[in-house]
């Protein structure tokens, strides 16, 4: 028996779920993501600034940062300052002061500056949270997703690695489980996925596992009550920042793509799920497109597709699509298709199902 907390830290919300293997209880609860509930920290901070904590998610929390760096003094320590960029120089020329982690600790000992120490998971937070739903803050197996496009050599495009990561990967062991980490295995180039991890280790748990949030949506999807006892299945989950489709063929990944949301379109998204089912995406295509890229091991053709999943908070985009698309509800919630797949991710990983 294990009681798991399950995090999918996304760009407009964080979703959680609670589960308890030994009753078959589960807690659900959606949040404002951290991106955003930091953000709204930062904007309210009177005077200079102090940044200090863990790579997080950057989108709201960036641009906050970036803008107040015109008007007021704002210094970043090193680690927190990934967030904002990998590359230190790039960080300062938006007028933002990078400075060794150790040093910003003494500044924020002195108390001249208004301090933020940003992360992806803030226990007091998560705390509070998981009191509310009433239940103890203490977990056996703790499971994180988010997006994590690693940090790339120089020369090469932050979307061709990430799809490199993924490829990589698939084309040895084609499951979306594949793509979940133990805490201490998270390949050092994924910076997200890795603070994530360094960040749950001050959460009450036995175990720490973290996954990419595009993999655990394929998953999450996946467990739709009627997708998961078909062979064939288009998913698709339709997020705030980003769009993920794929062909599941049982349980292999028989191919994905990903777009940002606010780039598709509804006519293009149909005539993705169907070239992704007829094996005809091309990775370079769909960048050129603006996209993140796609991947194809095989095609068993749109004619043999047996139902259409699709989840997400942005999912009413495919509401007026001509194809026969059911609104998928994993855990009975269209809301929890990422904590779905990390659950179900860890529950294969440790070999219960």
């Amino acid at each position: 028996m294990s009681r798991f907390l399950i995090l999918d830290i996304g760009a407009g919300t964080m979703d959680l779920l609670y589960y308890d293997s030994g009753s078959g209880t589960h807690y659900k609860a959606v949040s404002r993501s951290p991106v955003l509930y930091m953000a709204e920290k930062a904007a309210d901070l009177p005077d200079d600034l102090l940044i200090t904590g863990r790579e997080m998610g950057g989108g709201a929390i960036s641009n906050v940062l970036k803008q107040r760096a015109q008007e007021d003094e704002v210094i970043m320590s090193a680690s927190s300052s990934s967030t904002i960029n990998h590359d230190p120089e790039k960080v300062r020329s938006f007028g933002i002061n990078v400075i060794e982690d150790k040093e910003a600790e003494g500044l924020r000992l002195t108390e001249r500056y208004s301090h933020l120490d940003i992360s992806d998971l803030d226990v007091d937070r998560l705390k509070h949270i998981i009191k509310g739903m009433g239940v103890p803050f203490s977990f056996d197996i703790v499971g994180v997703c988010a997006q994590d496009h690693g940090m790339p050599p120089a020369g090469m495009s932050h979307l061709d690695y990430r799809h490199n990561i993924f490829k990589a990967v698939l084309d040895e062991n084609p499951f979306p489980h594949a793509l979940l980490y133990r805490g201490d295995e998270v390949p050092s180039f994924m910076n997200r996925l890795t603070a994530i991890a360094e960040s749950a280790g001050m959460l009450p748990t036995d175990e720490i596992y973290v996954m990419d949030s595009g993999m655990a949506a394929i998953l999450g999807a996946s467990m739709d009550p009627g997708a998961f006892q078909k062979e064939r299945v288009l998913v698709l989950d339709v997020a705030t920042s980003h769009t993920v489709g794929a062909a599941m063929d049982g349980r292999e990944i028989a191919g994905f793509f990903e777009y940002h949301t606010r780039d598709i379109s509804i006519d293009r998204l149909e005539s993705l799920l169907i070239e992704l089912a007829d094996g005809k995406l091309e990775h370079k295509k769909i960048l050129e497109e603006g996209g993140h890229g796609a991947y194809i091991r095989k095609a068993f053709g749109f004619q043999a597709v047996e139902i259409i999943v699709a989840t997400g908070p942005k999912r009413s985009l495919i509401e007026r699509s001509s194809l026969p698309v059911a609104l998928g509800a994993p855990l009975g919630d269209n809301m929890m298709t990422g904590t779905a797949g990390v659950l179900e991710a860890i529950l294969r990983r440790k070999g219960i199902k």
